[in-house]
This record gives C-alpha cells, sequence and structure tokens, in this order.
C-alpha cells in the first residue's frame, strides 16, 4: 500500500480545480519560485504566454499555518468562498512548491514574497485571512503594504512572536524551542503537535500518522532556520499598533498555544479597528476543526468589508 497523503493529494487538489482554483508557478526572481493557487478566470494567454488579468471579485488572500501548505490549511474554505470571491492562496517559502536559494528566513522576507507575487498577478488590494503563521506574516504584510492589505482576518497568532510570549507557551507546554512542536521527528510527536492544535483530535489510525510524518515535513533544515528567525527579543520588538486596517480576530475559545487571555490582551493593544469573536470546542486549529462554524463568520465579516471593495 502506498503512502495514504500521497494518494489523496490529487483527489484533494481535483476537488479544488471543481471549485474554480487553479495551481501556478510563479517566477518571483530568478532563484524564488512561488507555488499559489488561483482563480482560473484569472490566467489567460496572449501569444503562447500566460498573462494575468485583475480579479473581478474581491480578492481573498488565504495564508497557511506551519504545520501545513496553503491547500491542506484551506481546502475546507476553498468551497465557501470561491462563488463570491477570487481567492488566492500561496504557499510560503519552503512550504509546497515555494523555493528560494537566497538565505533570508525572516518573516519581512515571506511577506515581501507574497506581496510581490500577488504583483506579478495583477491583484491590486485584498483581505487577508491568515492562521497562526499565517497570521503573523499577515500583520508583516499589513505594515509593509497597506494599500494592498485593506482589512485582516486572523486567528491563532500573535502581532509578533517576542521570547517572552514564547517562553510562556513553552513552560505550558512542556517544549524547548518552537520547533519541538511544529517540526515532529516521531509519530508521538505529531500527535502531540495534533492534541495541542486541536480541542479534541479524531481518532486517527497511526500509519495515517506515519505517512504524514514522511510527506509533510520536508525541508527540515530551513523550516527550522524560519522558527528561529521568528522569534524576536523583547527588546527589539515592535510596539507599532497602529494598523490602518479593520482586524478581526476569530479564535478558538480552546486555544492551548495563543489562549483567549492573550488574544484579548492583543484586541486591546490594537485598539478600536479590532475586534475578537471565538469558537465554542475549538483549538488553535480552528479553521480545520470547526469548518461550518468558522466558514459561517468568515462570510460574514467578508461580505461586510468588501462590500465598497
Amino acid at each position: 500500500m502506498g503512502n495514504t497523503i500521497v494518494l489523496l493529494t490529487p483527489l484533494l487538489h481535483g476537488l479544488v480545480k471543481l471549485a474554480g482554483l487553479t495551481p501556478q508557478t510563479i517566477e518571483i526572481e530568478p532563484g524564488t519560485m512561488m507555488n499559489i493557487w488561483v482563480p482560473k478566470e484569472t490566467v489567460t494567454k496572449h501569444d503562447q504566454n500566460i498573462v494575468y488579468v485583475p480579479p473581478t471579485k474581491p480578492a481573498v488572500l488565504l495564508l497557511h499555518s506551519f504545520a501545513m501548505d496553503g491547500i491542506f490549511t484551506w481546502f475546507l474554505q476553498v468551497f465557501a468562498l470561491t462563488h463570491e470571491y477570487a481567492v488566492y492562496i500561496p504557499d510560503f517559502l519552503f512550504f509546497g512548491g515555494s523555493i528560494t536559494d537566497r538565505n533570508e528566513r525572516t518573516a519581512n522576507f515571506q511577506a515581501e514574497f507574497v506581496a510581490k507575487g500577488l504583483g506579478k498577478l495583477n491583484v491590486e488590494k485584498v483581505t487577508l485571512v491568515g492562521l497562526s503563521y499565517g497570521g503573523m506574516i499577515g500583520f508583516k504584510m499589513a505594515k509593509m503594504y497597506p494599500n494592498l492589505v485593506k482589512s485582516m482576518v486572523v486567528s491563532g497568532t500573535v502581532v509578533e512572536l517576542t521570547e517572552s510570549i514564547s517562553l510562556d507557551s513553552y513552560k505550558r507546554l512542556g517544549l524547548m524551542r518552537w520547533s519541538d512542536l511544529l517540526m515532529p521527528k516521531t509519530v508521538e510527536g505529531l500527535k502531540m503537535m495534533f492534541s495541542i492544535g486541536f480541542h479534541k483530535v479524531p481518532w486517527v489510525p497511526d500509519f495515517v500518522y506515519r505517512d504524514l510524518l514522511e510527506t509533510m515535513f520536508s525541508n527540515r533544515k530551513e523550516r527550522n532556520e524560519l522558527l528561529e528567525a521568528l522569534v524576536v527579543s523583547d527588546e527589539d520588538a515592535t510596539s507599532y499598533t497602529n494598523y490602518p486596517q479593520e482586524i478581526h480576530m476569530v479564535w478558538g475559545d480552546d486555544d492551548k498555544i495563543f489562549d483567549l487571555d492573550l488574544a484579548t490582551t492583543m484586541k486591546t493593544r490594537l485598539g478600536d479597528k479590532a475586534s475578537l469573536e471565538w469558537i465554542k470546542d475549538a483549538g488553535h486549529l480552528v479553521p480545520l476543526e470547526q469548518p461550518f462554524k468558522y466558514n459561517k463568520r468568515l462570510k460574514c465579516i467578508l461580505e461586510r468589508v468588501t462590500k465598497y471593495q
């Protein structure tokens, strides 16, 4: 029997294509390539060359978590959104098919990478939806590219991952570093990651865990470097909270990594343009664990914030 994840991936991609998205590989610069799913109606040909046209529907950018690539993080949202929105789902560098030969590993570099990709796709403004790591990159994009990011919806994330936030999480979760959680090397480590990421983990046979471990944690050296670069000292942390965008925080009420107390503190720091709501019986990976409840909240927010885009 083959690897179940390898066998299921084409089926998953086929379903996403049925929803109207198509995968594209874009050269951001020599040596740096982005894999991104885009609305198929935005991909045209002129003289045998691919030309990307601006979306005619409001653009929604979905930024994935550190544990999975774009489609594995967001496939439960694709069908809920593609009828009314132009959905873009990139893979960050060293996830999916996105690669670079440059040595930069910072969150700023990932933010620049995504923004440049959207520019090549002729996307001028987006509502950014970020989960966990994707939310952290989203905050960087919102600060660096305020004309591109018009509003945000984030879950299970922080504005910046400081040493103090990290040390508090390490203490509560029994970790020495983030890679202990996010780059598991054994089936038991992967089970721990899911038990922390979810409110209640559904039963999964061990062979599926083994298959996940084999297929979803490539580029280990580079991803570990991303995690190291993500944590900033409290002294170097930015005090910037003056975001021009509306920021909507949708949390799992049982987020074991960044709990509701932290989310409430973050909302207070972000000010009047931030809102916070939470979903019952959901953990850190709320879009995966409670997709129907999450999609309902997300669609209500998107309907309002994209009304005049």
